[in-house]
């Protein structure tokens, strides 16, 4: 098992590897995200994780960007290249496919058709 150093990264890209998203291109998006990344050099300061479900089935493929906190929808292997050129590389998110953005202690919904359900206290 490989133990990464993470000392110099800057960025946490997770990249949603559930069934809604993998029937979305996810493996597709994740190859592209990581393939970008290599081919820029910047493996050193962006780290990317794989994830079961994160609970945006409706907005398949799903990737976070943090440390912004930003959840992008409906992600294509295209725009997830566009992620690290134009929102990590240059600071300019991709306003459009901005699902929630995680600001002043909780998540705020941005052009988003579907809140989605409450999560209940048990």
């Amino acid at each position: 098992m490989v133990t990464w150093n993470l000392s110099n990264t800057t960025h946490h890209v997770l990249i949603c590897n559930g069934g809604s998203c993998m029937r979305k291109n996810g493996e597709e998006v994740t190859q592209a995200i990581r393939d970008e990344i290599k081919s820029l050099g910047l493996d050193e300061y962006i780290h990317t994780t794989r994830t079961r479900c994160n609970g945006r089935c409706e907005d398949a493929c799903v990737v976070l960007v943090y440390p912004e906190g930003i959840w992008y929808k409906t992600i294509t292997p295209d725009m997830g290249r566009k992620i690290i050129n134009q929102h990590i590389q240059k600071n300019e998110p991709l306003h459009p496919y901005i699902a929630y953005r995680y600001q002043h202690a909780n998540f705020q919904p941005t052009n988003i058709s579907s809140i989605g359900i409450s999560k209940s206290k048990t």
